[in-house]
């Protein structure tokens, strides 16, 4: 074989060679001196070419902004699987956070997921959870809430730990917990201020908070269920309305007149008359206040009333005030048999108690003490109030018990009586102490008016009550009243019986059998 052959025999195994994986690399010995060698820039030149040849794209990716758009390329499978990689993990991680957040819920203690997490270094730097943009947005007039410790009760380590007892960090933590008082309960705006409250100071606010949440309660409970001034409560308009569909009144125009103890309406009356029961053209509508705190100082003029003495002890207080109604209406029955002027009683529903109006077109007749009346009239003003003092004390075994000039009328000439719901009868433990101190109130009221007549109190008791208490001053006048009126009292208790009268003369009372 000439050496022509085999150069051509070789020429296409030496190709074959140079293009298969497994041959051997064809390596160019490159002559440089000791100096080149030991340069540090051409060891960085030659580091640079390596890893440019080894890792193009992650260079390229790395050096850049991630994009994935028109410019990203995506012939490269290299960049493709990074693509995928950084999408699974971006679900990994929100699907972890959605379970972290469902474990923990409420609960002091939490466990966290935080090493199980894909991180890269590509990846946002948001590590907010990602949720509905309604939760996330920004409210400009909500405060900011304090910064408080995790729920694992500390934060820190070592010398820089810091527990939930902390001074600041209780003070803040107060601070947030007073958006937890009631509505009502104004505890100030405090945006954008770094608040901390002690726990002293938060313990007083939180019951002084708590003390006005029921007190509102109860003005709100009081509002609902009494009669308060100028107004009604709820079951007592129910009563008013009633009287107008029955067809007794036809309207109710308004509040005349309001006391300590009642409001007064006036109404014109319904066409809906009995035979027994007439309806006179305006009405005067009473309506007792349901408040308790009125009727504290006042049980006396009828928990010791003998009509009513049975029946006061099994009674609660709302339904002792339907008895106080109750007692006007008998006491102003009384009045109108004997022909003292004094409203009529129409009806009686529970505490509302309706009466004949003494006045006109809605204009209530004047008080005693409002109405200016010439002197002729004060004296005969005077003398018809001394037989109407007379009747109701022997004619109706009664005792006014608030008689003064607040509460007589004038009206067409003559004096009308009213408000006798705290009347009582003679014998009652303070009957005779009541009476006393009426005949003080209409003498000195008259006395001051310029009548002559007018006698004194103590006159004026015998002259009503038909006694002859011999006494030269005050004191021992009201000891001898104070002797009867215990006299009865130790007559009813060793008896049972009460006195039907006391005695004029020196010989001894008499009783009822």
């Amino acid at each position: 074989m000439d050496s022509v052959g085999v150069a051509a025999d070789a020429g296409p195994g030496s190709a074959w060679r140079s293009k298969c994986p497994w041959g051997a690399p064809n390596t160019t010995s490159i002559s440089c001196s000791f100096a080149d060698v030991m340069s540090e820039q051409l060891a960085k030149e030659l580091q640079l070419e390596e890893e440019n040849a080894a890792f193009p794209e992650v260079v390229a990716v790395a050096e850049g902004p991630f994009i994935t758009g028109e410019n990203t390329d995506t012939s490269s499978d290299l960049m493709l699987a990074q693509m995928l990689q950084m999408e699974f993990d971006r679900e990994y991680d929100a699907q972890l956070r959605r379970e972290e957040k469902k474990i923990n819920g409420d609960s002091k203690v939490s466990i966290s997921f935080e090493n199980y997490r894909k991180v890269h270094p590509y990846d946002s730097d948001s590590s907010e959870d990602e949720v509905d943009w309604q939760d996330t947005r920004h409210d400009p007039y909500r405060a900011d809430k304090p910064t408080t410790t995790p729920r694992r009760g500390f934060i820190g380590k070592g010398k820089d730990i810091t527990t939930k007892h902390d001074e600041v960090v209780c003070g803040r933590k107060n601070t947030a917990r007073m958006e937890n008082f009631a509505p009502e309960f104004q505890v100030g705006d405090g945006i954008g201020m770094d608040l901390k409250l002690s726990n002293q100071v938060f313990n007083a606010l939180k019951q002084h908070a708590y003390s006005e949440e029921r007190r509102s309660a109860r003005l709100h409970e009081k509002k609902e269920h009494s009669t308060a001034e100028k107004a009604v409560d709820p079951k007592t308009r129910l009563l008013m309305y009633k009287m107008i569909n029955s067809g007794m009144l036809e309207t109710i125009t308004g509040c005349i007149s309001t006391g300590k103890e009642s409001v007064v309406f006036h109404a014109y009356g319904g066409e809906n008359a009995t035979e027994d029961k007439v309806i006179p053209p305006e009405c005067a509508i009473k309506v007792f206040k349901t408040t308790l705190n009125e009727f504290k100082n006042r049980d006396k003029y009828i928990k010791d009333d003998y009509r009513f003495k049975d029946r006061f002890g099994r009674l609660n207080p709302r339904k002792i005030i339907r008895m106080w109604a109750e007692k006007e209406m008998h006491n102003l029955t009384r009045m109108q048999n004997a022909g003292i002027p004094c409203p009529k009683v129409v009806l009686l529903k529970k505490h509302v108690l309706v009466m004949s109006f003494i006045g006109q077109d809605q204009v209530p007749a004047p008080k005693l003490k409002d109405v200016t009346l010439s002197s002729e009239d004060m004296k005969k003003a005077y003398h018809q109030i001394l037989n109407m003092m007379q009747q109701l004390y022997k004619e109706c075994n009664l005792v006014h018990a608030d008689l003064s000039e607040y509460n007589m009328l004038w009206h067409d000439g003559k004096v009308w009586l009213i408000d006798v719901s705290q009347s009582v009868e003679p014998t009652h433990p303070h009957g005779l102490e009541f009476l006393f101190r009426d005949c003080r109130n209409v003498s000195q009221f008259f006395q001051k008016g310029g009548v002559a007549e007018a006698l004194n109190e103590r006159e004026l008791f015998n002259a009503v009550s038909g006694l002859n208490i011999t006494a030269d001053n005050e004191v021992d006048f009201q000891e001898e009243i104070e002797a009867l009126e215990k006299r009865n009292e130790d007559h009813v208790q060793n008896h049972r019986k009460k006195l039907s009268r006391f005695s004029s003369s020196g010989d001894p009372p008499i009783f009822d059998e």
